[in-house]
């Protein structure tokens, strides 16, 4: 067949047990209302993906990705419909989930292997590729315990990336070991792509998938949403952040339009983990980012116009507030930031009772990829800087690239080579 894979109306249910007891009598055949829930991981998933596609899956935590993964390379299976796979698959999930901590590396290359279905001839073959890749050195003789976290998933990584699948399923695998190794990872990734192998990629890094995917499925809490081409894909997911389209099958909403009327904050996923402090003379009571199209989101396009917004509620007098943003990225360095005093913006004092709404417009010019935004209100008195209110990684701004420079920004240059012709 032209599919590599076939899924029709797949679904997958589990029951969510009340107490081990309700599990235990559901195990032996008692029937009692109110045992368990049942949760509904994916629901009627219809997708064909064609030989030599290189297809993204994305979603939201939670959406099923995951599942619907572990159903197509066999680990679980479907509650309803059916599966069909044209090709020997490697799957790059959990990395490494089957080594034995006890063995060698060595060792756990051929019990890899033999999970996968190749024979000791095949491994052996392919055991030069696997080491040189992995380039862990003589750790490879010694136990898988005494390994570091990265030597352990460059070597798990190095064993199902070499052993010539047809069909290759990554789901988040790109981002381990250090930038070198990333770079060889993305290196054998587009190796694949050109040999025409099947892929499907699963990343939360949006840069990638609209790079490296020729279409995209989207799935929402158990349920297809959609497929289409990855920009189509990228702008309904970014709905979907803004929690604009509802989660039932198939349905869509409509963008939610930034307006001063409104609640802005509502349809931002605010960090569980946030650091909020300040002496409480000025609250933030609202905030939102704005895309170029006039959306709140927390997906913005690189090299696109967007708008930072705060909204505060002043206690008390101050004579000269500050509003301030940061965006770090996600190893918790200070990227770049602005404020209204090094803006030279002029405010008025802020007296009991005001509402002020701050806005930095600005283009994105940050790589693609995840970044935490900050926001405060702060003032200087007689020298030291006041907390008023400060919202510490608050959000998290997912940026969307095709087009990644060196380093932390893109410089936006224009480029031109000349041929000179020679004597």
């Amino acid at each position: 067949m032209d599919d590599a894979i076939r899924i029709e109306h797949v679904g997958k249910e589990y029951k969510l047990y009340k107490s081990n007891k309700a599990r235990l009598l559901d195990s032996i055949g008692i029937r009692r209302a109110g045992l368990y829930e049942t949760h509904h991981a994916l629901s009627d998933i219809n997708f064909n993906i064609k030989k030599g596609e290189t297809v993204g899956i994305i979603g939201t935590n939670g959406a099923g990705k995951s599942t619907l993964l572990k159903i197509i390379t066999g680990v679980i299976t479907p509650s309803a419909g059916r599966l069909l796979v044209d090709g020997r698959i490697s799957a790059l999930l959990e990395l490494g989930a089957g080594f034995n901590y006890q063995y060698t590396g060595i060792e756990n290359v051929y019990l890899q292997g033999t999970m996968i279905g190749f024979s000791r001839e095949e491994i052996e073959a392919k055991l030069d590729d696997i080491l040189s890749f992995a380039d862990i050195g003589d750790f490879v003789y010694q136990p898988v315990k005494m390994y570091s976290s990265g030597m352990f998933v460059r070597l798990a990584f190095a064993v199902a990336i070499n052993i010539d699948p047809e069909i290759l399923i990554v789901d988040e695998a790109l981002s381990v070991g250090d930038v070198f190794f990333q770079s060889k990872c993305y290196s054998k990734f587009e190796e694949f792509k050109r040999l025409g192998k099947t892929i499907i990629f699963v990343s939360h890094d949006l840069s990638s998938v609209s790079r490296y995917c020729d279409r995209v499925m989207l799935l929402h809490k158990g349920h297809k949403l959609d497929e289409g081409s990855p920009k189509a894909m990228i702008d309904m997911f970014k709905k979907v952040l803004s929690e604009s389209v509802a989660a039932g099958a198939g349905s869509r909403g409509k963008e939610v339009k930034f307006s001063e009327k409104d609640t802005w904050k509502e349809h931002f996923t605010v960090n569980p983990e946030l650091n909020e402090y300040g002496n409480g003379a000025a609250t933030i009571v609202d905030y939102c980012v704005v895309d170029e199209s006039g959306n709140l989101t927390s997906t913005i396009e690189k090299g696109s116009s967007f708008t930072i917004k705060s909204k505060v509620l002043f206690h008390e007098l101050i004579e000269q507030p500050i509003f301030t943003f940061t965006f770090k990225n996600i190893k918790g360095v200070d990227i770049t930031g602005s404020n209204t005093m090094i803006e030279q913006t002029p405010i008025e004092p802020a007296k009991q009772g005001d509402v002020y709404v701050a806005s930095f417009t600005q283009s994105m010019s940050l790589q693609g990829g995840e970044y935490l935004l900050s926001i405060s209100c702060t003032g200087i008195i007689n020298g030291e800087v006041i907390v008023y209110h400060r919202l510490y990684d608050l959000l998290n701004i997912s940026v969307i690239s095709t087009k990644n420079t060196v380093g932390l920004y893109d410089m936006d240059s224009e480029t031109e080579v000349v041929r000179l012709r020679g004597a």
